[in-house]
């Protein structure tokens, strides 16, 4: 969870082959801000991506959730995040409809080196003026190499109505450079016909205090 006050952004780029096509995608920013002790709120910035087919760069859709921390429960860190998409893209990369989504993480230490994590998600796009609902499962192990550095591999498994299922294997590494930033390495490679081929991403993410709660509580800013 991100501390009280505190932003987090985190930004990315993509490269995927997916079905013989080729494309780009950035800046991949998700704004984090933590509003309460178990609360934060979240808003995705519209991506921009290029197939690399001639159709040139197109924006896409902008999403604004909410995540509530559960946990811990047993051992077990649990959350539930709740986002909604809203139709704000280019004609090409725009669902064109209001797509909601509800995801629920979830992390239990194994022992002071290794994480296992995991979440299970329910996603409602919008394709072609239909909901598709989709489901997602993940499961994560999580590798703490050094201080600051660490590894994982990932499953990612999607099942929807209007497609085959989408089996997925996801590498990556994280470095913190600083305190309050990190850099990311991953590569994934499908495993199902309707999975994408392959891709391969760069991350940087850093957090910034930029409220101070106890002042805003006592409508005290200048103290």
């Amino acid at each position: 969870m991100v501390p009280i006050g505190s932003l987090v952004v985190e930004n990315g780029f993509t490269d995927t082959v997916e079905q013989g096509q080729h494309f780009l995608d950035l800046p991949e920013s998700l704004l984090r801000l933590g509003i309460a002790e178990k609360t934060e709120i979240r808003l995705t910035a519209p991506d921009a991506f290029d197939r690399l087919q001639g159709e040139g760069w197109g924006f896409g859709d902008v999403a604004l959730g909410v995540k509530q921390q559960l946990g811990p429960v047993d051992g077990f860190d649990i959350s539930v995040v709740a986002t909604l998409s809203l139709p704000t893209g280019g004609k090409v990369n725009s669902s064109h409809g209001y797509d909601p989504s509800v995801q629920a993480p979830w992390s239990r230490a194994l022992s002071s080196n290794w994480t296992a994590a995991g979440m299970f998600s329910v996603y409602w796009p919008t394709v072609g003026h239909h909901r598709n609902v989709t489901g997602e499962s993940t499961f994560l192990i999580d590798r703490q190499i050094t201080k600051p550095w660490d590894g994982f591999v990932e499953y990612v498994g999607d099942f929807d109505e209007m497609g085959g299922p989408r089996h997925l294997l996801h590498v990556g590494t994280a470095l913190k450079t600083a305190v309050n930033q990190q850099v990311d390495l991953h590569f994934g490679i499908g495993l199902s016909r309707a999975a994408v081929d392959h891709f391969i991403g760069v991350g940087y993410s850093f957090r910034v205090p930029i409220l101070n709660i106890k002042k805003l509580r006592t409508g005290c800013l200048a103290c």
